[in-house]
């Protein structure tokens, strides 16, 4: 085509800054799969690197829909709900052969953490909720000459932990306990659950290296969280209103992470330019309510949403979701690259519940190679949360929302991301 080809720094950018973009996509998503340094065209390759998030969540007019578990409609009816986080990557690419290239990496693709407090009229629903994902996986290729370009066969498993906790206000301050007895402060209960799982993923890629092109389409499995299992504490409640009250009840249940398909482009366009783009869709639409029933009845009684069984759960209605994004980078000399990336990702909140609304997100970033084999770079991303509102709704015949209803505006979402790569 007659252009000088982007060199891997701006290649290399473009997932980072896309990267920023994508920190705080819909459902639960945080770094999500990444598995772009299986591509890097050197023998051996390390890159690390964090992207932190700064959501500005707000609820507003918050309103206790349920005063038969205390009315707290005093306390306030805005707040913020989101709080920031941090999301690390690690990776180690080798190339067995000219032909095989391997990636064991580290991430942290879904996760979520909610923490509005005890002082608004929605305690009784959520006082901080917390999610966390450790996955470690392993991914191999197999390249072969097809036409003017290579195609890749591409496959690998991983390894996922999960980790969480809600807690909320069971039992207000004030609530009459008997005749002239009132309960002095809030009584929380705490639910803490873990497990583990494995998944696989699978895909190929079609590369022209002449001109910087690559498309690929990678679908990651499902992961199934069969064994969930933990505890529901409410030794703060008074074992006088009896079980489970006052005790600490051994609980399980299961839910499954979502599978994703992904389809990635890039190509160079002009002399020193690149541009990029992708699709993915995440199946966020199997997470709808997960139940937690006393562990006594398992075998016993079935554990589903509306099960007398259940103690607590975690309700989020998903729907699908899609992540589009597009850039372009360009090359200004053999240190330093940039980049610019514009995200469109459709929130997973259905039927007027939870908080998951589309989210538009615009980022931008560099590179800067002091020498061949090292690399920096730090990109930043600034974005929409747009609006919408929570509330009462029924699914599968059973109802949600009952506790309380808010709305919320469009709001604020920040990202800083950085990060480092040697090759050699």
């Amino acid at each position: 085509m007659g252009y000088r080809v982007p060199s891997s720094g701006v290649l290399t950018l473009l997932i980072c800054s896309a990267f920023a973009n994508t920190a705080f996509a819909g459902g639960l998503e945080r770094g999500g799969y990444d598995i772009d340094l299986l591509f890097d065209k050197s023998r051996y390759a390390f890159e690390a690197g964090v992207t932190y998030v700064m959501p500005d969540r707000r609820l507003k007019n918050a309103h206790d829909v349920n005063p038969a578990d205390g009315d707290l409609n005093g306390r306030s009816s805005s707040v913020r709900d989101t709080e920031n986080y941090a999301v690390p990557y690690f990776g180690v690419k080798i190339g067995l052969t000219d032909d095989i290239d391997c990636l064991a990496d580290y991430s942290e693709p879904f996760g979520a953490h909610s923490n509005p407090g005890t002082n608004w009229a929605g305690a009784n629903y959520d006082v901080e909720t917390k999610l966390k994902t450790h996955n470690y996986g392993l991914t191999c290729s197999y390249k072969f000459d097809a036409g003017p370009g290579d195609i890749r066969l591409i496959g690998g498993g991983f390894y996922q932990e999960v980790e969480g906790f809600k807690e909320q206000v069971v039992l207000p301050a004030g609530t009459p306990l008997g005749p002239g007895i009132f309960n002095p402060s809030d009584d929380t209960g705490t639910l803490n659950v873990q497990d583990h799982g494995w998944g696989w993923r699978g895909g190929l890629a079609y590369e022209i290296p002449e001109y910087a092109f690559r498309a690929s389409l990678i679908y990651n499995s499902q992961v199934k969280y069969d064994g969930l299992s933990g505890t529901v504490d409410l030794t703060s409640v008074p074992a006088v209103l009896g079980a489970p009250f006052g005790v600490v009840t051994p609980v399980y249940g299961q839910a499954t992470a979502p599978d994703s398909l992904e389809l990635k482009l890039q190509s160079g366009i002009a002399p020193d330019w690149l541009a990029f783009g992708s699709v993915k869709w995440t199946n966020w639409s199997v997470l709808q309510s997960v139940p937690f029933c006393a562990t006594a009845t398992r075998g016993i009684v079935s554990c589903v949403p509306g099960s007398a069984a259940k103690i607590t759960s975690l309700d989020l209605l998903y729907r699908d979701g899609w992540t589009i994004t597009g850039g372009v980078g360009h090359q200004f000399n053999d240190k330093w690259s940039g980049a610019v990336s514009l995200t469109w990702d459709r929130g997973t909140a259905a039927m007027d519940y939870g908080i998951a609304s589309d989210t538009w997100t615009l980022g931008a970033g560099v590179s800067y190679k002091p020498t061949e084999h090292v690399e920096f770079r730090f990109a930043g991303a600034v974005g929409l949360l747009t609006s919408g509102h929570s509330g009462t709704v029924v699914s599968n015949g059973v109802t949600y929302g009952n506790d309380v209803t808010y709305s919320y505006g469009n709001d604020f979402v920040g990202a800083l991301s950085t990060s480092m790569k040697v090759t050699f």
